[in-house]
């Protein structure tokens, strides 16, 4: 039997990431789990260091930045999500998202993490990496990965009552 309790999806604010949003939704709905939804914004502090040894204080910028993306995390979160899966937003601050997401899904003892995957290929690949490569690697639970455009595999429950009627 599987047992889910706590659900972390990770988000870029992109199009795979709105998918995975999806799937985590029905999997917290469907296993009564908790939701995170977790977003890692760039510290831009850690890049405050010049290479000829000058500082730059980009602390209003980190602000702004965060400010902005907290807002952008919470709208993901909907009345119904709040109240049916306990949904909460989580920004987290790190120069390596993967990290990021493998340590708080440890601290969080999330059960699953749901995350988004561009399918980049080739030198892209090459050049990029992958965030949710990284993850898959050094999570410390199973990771389920979404790609964009995917198969209809969530769909509404007006959908589903249709087709079996």
């Amino acid at each position: 039997m599987i047992v889910l309790k706590r659900i972390l999806v990770a988000t870029d604010f992109g199009e795979a990431a709105g998918a995975a949003l999806q799937y985590g939704r029905e999997l917290a709905r469907m296993f009564g789990a908790r939701l995170d939804v977790v977003h890692v914004a760039d510290n831009v502090m850690a890049r405050a260091f010049g290479a000829d040894g000058f500082t730059v204080d980009y602390s209003a910028m980190q602000r702004d930045l965060e400010a902005a993306e907290r807002r952008q995390l919470e709208a993901l979160i909907d009345l119904e999500d709040g109240s049916i899966v306990k949904a909460k937003p989580v920004l987290l601050i790190s120069s390596s998202p993967a990290v990021a997401i493998a340590e708080y899904a440890e601290e969080s003892q999330a059960d699953l993490i749901v995350m988004g995957t561009h399918g980049r290929n080739g030198v892209t690949h090459l050049l990029m990496g992958s965030v949710a490569e990284r993850v898959v690697r050094i999570a410390p639970c199973p990771v389920l990965t979404v790609r964009h455009p995917e198969r209809e595999f969530v769909v509404p429950d007006a959908l589903v009552a249709v087709a079996t009627a």
